[in-house]
């Protein structure tokens, strides 16, 4: 193990390097993803991947072009070995959970073969649920020596408060929710997103625990016409996200035939920011959940920026 003075960073996806900061630990980054950007000064590291897609195009041909690599077996991100080979790192920190969000292990594996020795340390996540993500968080702290009870209590006392509101809501009390990760195709929000929506008070129509993110077929959207929709895109921030919804309306004109849009309780998130990445800041996407669900209980501190009400 080398000493603090002595460890080199890099992480490989944006949660990690969330992770990293939230321990005190991004001093010692030195190399990133392309995706890494929070927060914010880490983008002046060096960056260590790219991706094959063009995320400019519509969510319809994205979603179309991230089949055909996979079917490819090509892979959508790539490692730069140059940069990689130029930091010199004690530590990569990777994902063995999603080749869709980040770089696959088996490259980073391949890559980490091409060093010099000492080759660095691979610390792999692996987050399907929030106690993984505790976990996640626990892991990487024992691997560089640094603690991370002070960081896991913070973030548990947050969650608390929340749960405390909403524990004793009976069924009735909790309205029905669609959480949509993609907008075309239709896709709705799986592994840790189900335990925030019933954190924050309500009940999750598509989505299961731990288990992957499912494609969702209009005739089941517009079957259970949930009280509540919340879009919250991979990828994407609000910006992006309101001009994607814009677009769906024109596309798809059942969203208009949902109680949800009619009601106006069709909601756009930065999901990018926040429920999209698995790491401390899943704690400000279940406050986010909560003033949206139940703002007669939850103060707003989220809106406009991380969220906003949809308007046609």
């Amino acid at each position: 193990m080398p000493s603090a003075d002595d460890l080199r960073i890099v992480s490989l996806l944006p949660s990690a390097t969330e992770i990293l900061h939230i321990l005190g630990l991004t001093r010692w980054i030195v190399g990133r993803s392309h995706e890494c950007d929070y927060p914010p000064d880490i983008e002046s590291r060096p960056v260590c991947t790219s991706s094959r897609l063009n995320v400019l195009k519509s969510s319809v041909q994205i979603d179309a072009d991230v089949q055909t690599l996979l079917k490819a077996t090509l892979g959508i991100y790539e490692i730069n070995l140059e940069v990689l080979k130029d930091l010199r790192p004690t530590h990569i920190v990777t994902q063995d959970q999603c080749d869709v969000c980040a770089v696959n292990f088996a490259l980073v594996e391949q890559a980490v073969a091409t060093l010099s020795d000492p080759q660095p340390q691979i610390i792999s996540l692996q987050p399907h649920t929030l106690s993984d993500v505790w976990a996640d968080i626990e892991q990487v702290a024992t691997s560089l020596n640094v603690h991370a009870a002070p960081v896991l209590a913070s973030l548990y006392e947050r969650v608390n408060v929340c749960r405390q509101k909403t524990q004793h809501l009976t069924a009735e009390q909790r309205p029905t929710v669609a959480a949509i990760e993609w907008i075309d195709p239709l896709m709705a929000s799986g592994n840790w997103i189900p335990e925030l929506i019933e954190l924050a008070g309500g009940r999750d129509r598509f989505g299961k625990a731990s288990h992957h993110s499912p494609y969702l077929s209009w005739d089941d959207l517009l079957e259970a016409d949930p009280d509540l929709i919340i879009v919250m895109p991979c990828g994407f921030d609000l910006t992006r996200t309101q001009k994607e919804m814009q677009q769906a309306i024109t596309t798809h004109p059942q969203w208009q035939q949902l109680k949800a849009f009619q009601q106006q309780r069709l909601y756009l998130t930065d999901g990018n920011a926040y429920f999209n990445r698995p790491g401390p800041r899943l704690v400000d996407s279940l406050e986010i959940l909560a003033e949206i669900i139940h703002p007669q209980w939850f103060d707003v501190h989220y809106a406009n920026y991380a969220w906003t009400s949809f308007s046609a």
